[in-house]
């Protein structure tokens, strides 16, 4: 039987301890060959910080990471006692059902993405909120009115002075507003 990937859900900000402790473990108790590889799925964003703009790993499932694995009794009860993990992905809560397993053309725009191959850019949708992490206007919330994805800047509505007012920004100095 060959190995299925499964999404793993765990404590906020624990992924990185999580996928840790089941590479450590695994090892330590000789389930290698069963538990294969553990992913957390990230994305490069760019993001100004200073006057500077440097990309960053920005987890695209924040909460999760992704165990490629035979699933039998043994694995399934490992990965569940792992310290951080809360369950699996697909599982009942509270119940001993089998989660389902992440089909393959999932995983594989996932692991694309995490691998660092292309990746088009954050795509930003008209009349989303976006709040303003660079530049003169940090802090600040808007809407988007008009998005230019070749030149990667957005034109957003800002309330300033209490008047609506059209500021262009780049993709780097705006995130969705959540």
């Amino acid at each position: 039987m060959a190995k299925q990937w499964y999404a793993v859900h765990t404590y906020a900000g624990q992924e990185n301890k999580v996928q840790q402790n089941i590479e450590k473990r695994s090892e330590a108790v000789g389930l290698r060959t069963r538990i294969s590889r553990v992913v957390i799925p990230t994305e490069k964003e760019k993001r100004q910080r200073g006057q500077k703009i440097v990309e960053v790993d920005k987890k695209i499932f924040p909460g999760y990471v992704l165990v490629e694995m035979d699933m039998d009794d043994e694995t399934w009860h490992f990965i569940r006692q792992t310290v951080g993990v809360t369950g699996f992905l697909g599982q009942v809560t509270g119940t001993a059902t089998r989660p389902t397993p992440l089909r393959p053309e999932e995983v594989d725009a996932l692991l694309g993405e995490t691998l660092g191959l292309p990746k088009i850019t954050t795509i930003f949708h008209k009349g989303e909120q976006v709040s303003v992490t660079g530049g003169p206007f940090t802090g600040s919330e808007g809407r988007i009115e008009e998005i230019n994805t070749e030149t990667e800047k957005l034109t957003v509505s800002i309330t300033l002075f209490g008047r609506e007012q059209r500021v262009p920004l780049d993709f780097a100095n705006v995130e969705r507003v959540v």
